[in-house]
C-alpha cells in the first residue's frame, strides 16, 4: 500500500483550473503546469479521473467554506478579533465562524489554536462519499422503521400501537 503522504487540501481551485484547460485543448501535462503544479501530476489527474472532470469539481455554492474562508478565519483568529467580526468580514454568520472554530481549533497550552488546512482536510474528507446509511448502521431503527411502515409498532411493555 502506497503512503498516503501529505494530505491533498486547497486542490479544488488547482483541480478546476486544471479541467478548465484540459476543456480548452491543452495536453495534460501543459494544463498541469499551467494551474502551478508538477508537469507530472497533470497527466496522473488525468487518468485518474478516466478523462473526465469528476462531478465533485462543479461549482460550489457558497454553503461550505472555502479554503480561502478558512485561511482569513485563522489570520483574524490569530490578530485576536471576535467571532462576529470575523464573521462581518467574510459575509457569514457569527454561528458559522463559532461552530467552525470549535470544531477544528486544537488547545494548546489553554489557547485555541486553527489551523486552516487541518480544517479544510477535516472537511474534505467528511465530505467524502458514499457515507453508510443510518438504516444499514443501526438494526434497531432499521427494525423500528420497518414495523412503523407495516403499521405494526408496540409501545415500550410490547403492547400494540395502531400505526
Amino acid at each position: 500500500m502506497p503512503s498516503p503522504g501529505r494530505p491533498g487540501v486547497n486542490q479544488f481551485e488547482t483541480k478546476q483550473a486544471f479541467w478548465k484547460f484540459i476543456a480548452e485543448g491543452m495536453e495534460s501535462d501543459a494544463a498541469a503546469l499551467a494551474c502551478g503544479v508538477s508537469q507530472s501530476l497533470g497527466p496522473r489527474w488525468f487518468r485518474e479521473a478516466g478523462g473526465m472532470p469528476p462531478i465533485e469539481l462543479v461549482p460550489r455554492s457558497g454553503r461550505y467554506l472555502s479554503f480561502s474562508e478558512r485561511e482569513e478565519i485563522a489570520l483574524l483568529w490569530a490578530q485576536d478579533y471576535g467571532i462576529r467580526e470575523i464573521a462581518r468580514r467574510l459575509g457569514r454568520s457569527p454561528s458559522t465562524i463559532s461552530r467552525e472554530l470549535r470544531r477544528n481549533a486544537a488547545t494548546r497550552g489553554g489557547t485555541l489554536i486553527y489551523r486552516a488546512t487541518v480544517a479544510q482536510w477535516k472537511a474534505a474528507r467528511a465530505a467524502k462519499r458514499p457515507k453508510a446509511v443510518k438504516l444499514a448502521e443501526s438494526e434497531r431503527l432499521r427494525i423500528y422503521v420497518q414495523s412503523r411502515l407495516a403499521g405494526a409498532v408496540a409501545d415500550l411493555h410490547g403492547r400494540p400501537i395502531a400505526g
